[in-house]
């Protein structure tokens, strides 16, 4: 009989896992559902249990998927490391990289060193700007990987999620609605919010615009500062309240607090690693993930 594990069946266990839907799965993967299917059965008979729990609404992990996973994703990690390992060539000896503005997330911070210590002979340069106009640098070749937020029109990129945030509240301390730990769009709708232009990041704000048409919120708007800290000071001041990335909740500011928004994972903002498609792609993809990844672990 073959061996109970090998690594490409926990990587379709892993990816059955994660989508808890054997069709979806399939779709991820680029197979059909009974191959994938039937390799999950087997996956099941050689462990002498079953890993999920089937019904019409899709799939469960039993306990001993539960067991399972953090093995397979173990595995997955490490296979991945290891590739990145080997393709140290494929990664270009002054690494360009762009940040976009729209969002600070902690793992933001001192990514360009974790690159370096895991590659000690690249050099990186970051660059922050809108998430547009990162996109057309890395297209005509004058960045090497750019960390854009999403929704964001990368055709012709290689494009991997690394993050998702949830829209906050940012507001006066002293403002009523300040005692509330939840608020709601309709609780904002009667005084001035600041707003992004269009411009600055095209698709996002339709897709924000779509969840505001959807909740009838049309409120005052005020042209949002580019920077956020002198937004924070404009909120500070009482001229209105905002709506920003959950990750910008690190950025303190007196006079400031930052609540939850019911609608905030409808209005989340993603984070993709998007690169030129080619040969070294998925070294430069894996290494910048590790480097965002040993942040998690500090």
């Amino acid at each position: 009989m073959s061996q109970k594990l090998d690594s490409r069946s926990l990587a379709l266990f892993l990816a059955v896992a994660d989508a808890l839907s054997f069709r979806q799965a399939a779709e991820a993967l680029h197979l059909s559902q009974p191959p994938l299917s039937r390799a999950i059965r087997e996956l099941e008979a050689r462990l002498g249990m079953p890993l999920f729990d089937r019904h019409a609404r899709g799939v469960h992990l039993t306990q001993a998927g539960h067991r399972l996973l953090p093995y397979a994703r173990g595995v997955a990690d490490l296979l991945r490391q290891a590739k990145a390992a080997f393709q140290v060539a494929a990664v270009p000896a002054t690494l360009r990289l762009g940040l976009t503005s729209a969002a600070e997330p902690a793992w933001f911070r001192g990514l360009a060193d974790r690159v370096q210590a895991l590659q000690p002979g690249v050099r990186v340069e970051v660059a922050s700007d809108t998430s547009p106009r990162l996109v057309r640098q890395l297209r005509a070749g004058r960045l090497d990987a750019a960390i854009v937020a999403m929704p964001t029109d990368v055709r012709g990129l290689e494009v991997q999620e690394l993050d998702r945030l949830p829209m906050v509240v940012a507001i006066p301390s002293t403002h009523p609605l300040a005692r509330r730990r939840l608020l709601r769009l309709a609780d904002l709708a009667d005084g001035p919010v600041f707003w992004f232009e269009r411009a600055r990041q095209p698709a996002f704000y339709d897709h924000c615009e779509q969840v505001f048409a959807r909740h009838r919120f049309a409120p005052h708007r005020l042209r949002e500062p580019a920077d956020h800290h002198v937004l924070l000071a404009e909120v500070a001041a009482g001229r209105g309240v905002a709506l920003l990335a959950g990750s910008f909740a690190g950025l303190r500011r007196t006079g400031v607090a930052y609540r939850r928004l019911a609608e905030g994972d409808a209005l989340a903002l993603g984070l993709g690693l998007a690169v030129l498609p080619g040969p070294g792609c998925s070294a430069l993809q894996g290494l910048l993930i590790q480097a965002r990844d040993t942040a998690a672990q500090r």
